[in-house]
């Protein structure tokens, strides 16, 4: 059983460098007073914020900085790319959208996995 995400959730990118910062969409539905997060919370910027640097040559901007180094890893900084929707998030619906739980993925174009670390609040659990 998972725990609702919520705006402030916390999750990492298996190749960032530092944790990213969710923004649900919707502000109506509330879990343990945050608004809700569902499965389509992806844009990126809005909803999915950076995790720092990027430390993939499968990122173009990562690739380009390591070959003018000469084969150096050269991480850049993150810019999200997700693919989809949230997968694997066993909630409710939220207006009409499936919410969106702590043991959800949401896979990045450059190959990267997003996992949730903290989702936001304690109190609510589906």
């Amino acid at each position: 059983m998972g725990i609702a995400v919520v705006t402030g959730a916390t999750y990492v990118c298996t190749f960032g460098t530092v944790p990213g910062v969710l923004k649900a969409a919707q502000a109506k539905v509330l879990a343990g007073g945050a608004p809700a997060a569902v499965i389509s919370d992806v844009a990126p910027m809005a909803a999915i914020t950076p995790c720092g640097l990027c430390t993939t040559v499968s990122n173009p901007a990562v690739a380009a900085a390591t070959a003018a180094a000469l084969g150096v890893l050269t991480p850049q900084p993150c810019i999200p790319a997700p693919v989809g929707t949230w997968l694997g998030s066993r909630a409710p619906q939220i207006a009409g959208t499936p919410g969106l739980s702590s043991e959800a993925k949401l896979l990045c174009s450059y190959g990267g996995l997003i996992s949730v670390v903290s989702p936001g609040q304690t109190k609510v659990m589906y």
